[in-house]
């Protein structure tokens, strides 16, 4: 592996609090709004197979985000804490962390900062963002996915995650997802873009869905 200096736990990220002291809404909340017409259709496919997808979720989701964990880690020459994974979720995070080593040998990755939260005070919402680099030269959010595929709801994200960037002072020249299949079966890819106001646009309406049902709610 690469020069990890330290043991690091990685634990649940903090909430995003507004300059008022209001938690701020998380991006991925406001998006839990939309519909995922992939993942719909991948729960029906395995329910027809008989497969337990709450247990095999589970198991996906803990080795997805070890590897993204690795993979941060990496950027931040640390090395996390890796006890409480079982040998098969490491299997899996051990393969999507070698294909991000021969996909970053190809490029000049320089971060800026990793895994860094922020706020838009602007439309009231935070998240954590994976990494702001320059690569191969340019200004890039970085957003790394451990999965099948790269879905177009994830654009939506990036687009809410680079708005924050642009409003705390941080040029973005390139938005780019990085996708890490976890094992063999599971191809890579990477696509990125230079605009991303539609996607924008989606996201704020998902926001107001949002607050919108919680003032219905009252809350």
């Amino acid at each position: 592996m690469s020069a990890w200096t330290s043991n690091a736990r990685f634990k649940a990220h903090p909430k995003q609090i507004l300059a008022d002291g209001t938690k701020a809404v998380s991006v991925t909340t406001a998006l839990s709004e939309l519909a995922k017409p992939a993942l719909i259709r991948w729960a029906n496919n395995m329910g027809l197979k008989g497969i337990d997808t709450t247990k095999y979720v589970d198991e996906k989701a803990k080795a997805g985000s070890l590897a993204h964990a690795m993979i941060l880690a990496d950027l931040a020459g640390i090395k996390p804490d890796l006890r409480e994974y079982t040998q098969h979720e490491l299997d899996q995070a051990e393969n999507s962390y070698l294909k991000f080593l021969e996909w970053q040998k190809k490029h000049k990755l320089e971060p800026i900062f990793c895994e860094k939260g922020f706020v838009s005070e602007r439309y009231r919402y935070g998240g954590i963002i994976d990494c702001y680099c320059r690569l191969d030269g340019t200004l890039t959010m970085l957003d790394f996915k451990t999965g099948k595929a790269i879905y177009d709801e994830m654009w939506f994200q990036v687009a809410a995650y680079g708005q924050m960037l642009k409003e705390m002072g941080h040029p973005v020249e390139e938005y780019r997802i990085l996708q890490i299949g976890r094992d063999e079966s599971e191809n890579s890819s990477e696509q990125y873009r230079s605009n991303l106001d539609d996607q924008l646009e989606v996201f704020l309406h998902a926001l107001s869905i949002y607050n919108l049902k919680k003032k219905i709610k009252g809350e």
